[in-house]
């Protein structure tokens, strides 16, 4: 059983969401009230500062390790560091391990699933997802991960193709026809699809296919970047990721210098492409990729990258809250609504690294940090 709720007065300024901003608020039995309760007998603890509804990270990888899985223990060390972070919301953009146990734990992130990453052999990292021998199993293989999901898919949608010897480059996985009928599939499961897209040349298969998100997007340029724009599909920049990219070219280029060479000019333009994103009107997430390759409670570091590509503070914070509540099914912060949120000494809207040092993080009306 969870311990019981100590009642909270919050005060100063309580950012609702975008443009809504009071004075105060009062979190009693885990709920957010706008109402002054009536006197109570109970003590009540004072928070004061700038508040926001708990971070978001949209690309998280609770239960995945550099070598694939993790136990139980591993997950739950990662999900802490999310949560301290202020991070109180996850979209766990594919796991190789079952971590719907995080969810019956009340002081865990909320966590919304998307099942596993779907893959081809040798077109993917080893043992991070489910590989699939034939392209015609991808959209029952799709529907059976969104009937055991939270309503998200994950594909991945490229990689480099090394049968291609020296000329191996970024290449798509599957079909256009195929990938149409996965998203059906996921569609008609009431599940949302959102893919791994590093290329230029998988981004017309997938806004033929209708997916409903795109991660990493550095291939979302020029006619492509407005239909995207347009079509209001999300888009997951990853920057800490693609900061990544000269490395990896560095480690191919040997082998493979036609993908090094891709690599190092998405690498070089990462900036510039999230600036054309954001002036565009691209609707943008803030997602970390943690797991894998880098490791948990980076969010801050994610937002300050967005920051020194030229996004405002403003947005950015916009963009790793409100926005991302809606994308995923969550409403701001209401009169009833569960009260998680981050207390800051300062308004993050003026300097994202205000974000580093939160007074107090709330999850289901529990001060679980400060």
């Amino acid at each position: 059983m969870s311990a019981p709720h100590v009642p909270l007065h919050v005060t100063g300024h309580v950012l609702l969401g975008q443009d809504r901003d009071v004075g105060e608020m009062w979190v009693r039995d885990g709920r957010v009230s706008l109402t002054r309760p009536s006197p109570q007998g109970s003590a009540t603890r004072e928070l004061e500062g700038w508040v926001l509804p708990g971070l978001v990270d949209v690309h998280c990888h609770v239960g995945l390790g550099p070598g694939g899985p993790v136990d139980q223990e591993t997950a739950e060390t990662q999900a802490l560091a999310d949560r301290d972070s202020g991070v109180l919301l996850i979209r766990d953009a594919g796991s190789p391990v079952d971590t719907s146990w995080v969810q019956d734990r009340p002081d865990l992130p909320r966590l919304v699933r998307a099942g596993k990453h779907l893959a081809r052999p040798r077109r993917y990292l080893r043992d991070f997802g489910l590989e699939l021998d034939d392209v015609a199993q991808l959209p029952a293989a799709v529907r059976a991960q969104a009937r055991g999901s939270d309503g998200w898919v994950k594909l991945v949608g490229d990689w480099i193709d090394r049968d291609l010897g020296a000329d191996g480059d970024l290449r798509p996985l599957w079909p256009r026809d195929v990938l149409g009928e996965a998203v059906a599939a996921a569609h008609a499961e009431a599940a949302r699809v959102t893919v791994h897209a590093f290329s230029e040349e998988v981004v017309g298969d997938l806004l033929a296919a209708g997916v409903d998100g795109i991660e990493h997007g550095t291939g979302v340029v020029g006619g492509l970047l407005d239909e995207v724009a347009a079509r209001r599909i999300p888009v997951t920049p990853t920057l800490l990721q693609v900061a990544r990219f000269e490395e990896i070219a560095r480690q191919a280029e040997d082998r493979y210098p036609v993908y090094a060479a891709r690599m190092r000019r998405m690498h070089a333009r990462r900036y510039e492409h999230v600036r054309d994103l954001h002036e565009a009107g691209v609707p943008l997430l803030v997602g970390t990729d943690a797991g894998g390759t880098l490791g948990h409670g980076r969010i801050v570091d994610e937002c300050a990258e967005l920051v020194a590509a030229g996004i405002p503070a403003a947005d950015v914070v916009a963009m790793a809250t409100w926005r991302a509540r809606e994308v995923l099914g969550f409403g701001a912060l209401v009169e009833g609504s569960s009260a998680d949120l981050v207390v800051y000494p300062a308004d993050p809207r003026e300097d994202v690294e205000v974000l580093r040092h939160p007074t107090a993080v709330v999850l289901r009306g529990q001060v679980v940090r400060g």
